[in-house]
């Protein structure tokens, strides 16, 4: 399953997703770790199994709070919290 988490407003749509499924066959967490402004947490999901998310506080502020690692020139192709998953399991849609 694919979780969306974020907002959309005049400017437009600012969403991370993240690939349940493959996230629960991780071990690493990097995403937890990469993430200068933890954004990320773990919880369990309808089945019981741990995945991350993104903090409820935070979806409302995903484009400010991510600007750091997504600016708008000279944009790295992985954003950190998507080159620590080695499951490629994490997307920034904007």
């Amino acid at each position: 399953m694919i979780a969306n988490y974020g907002f959309e407003d005049g400017s437009g749509s600012y969403y991370i997703a993240i690939d349940t499924h493959n996230c629960t066959e991780c071990n690493e967490r990097g995403c937890l770790e990469s993430c200068q402004k933890k954004v990320f947490e773990m919880a369990l999901n309808d089945w019981d199994e741990e995945v991350a998310i993104i903090k409820k506080d935070n979806c409302n502020k995903l484009k400010s709070i991510c600007a750091g690692c997504k600016p708008l020139i000279d944009r790295p192709e992985l954003l950190p919290c998507e080159k620590a998953c080695s499951f490629r399991s994490i997307v920034h849609t904007w």
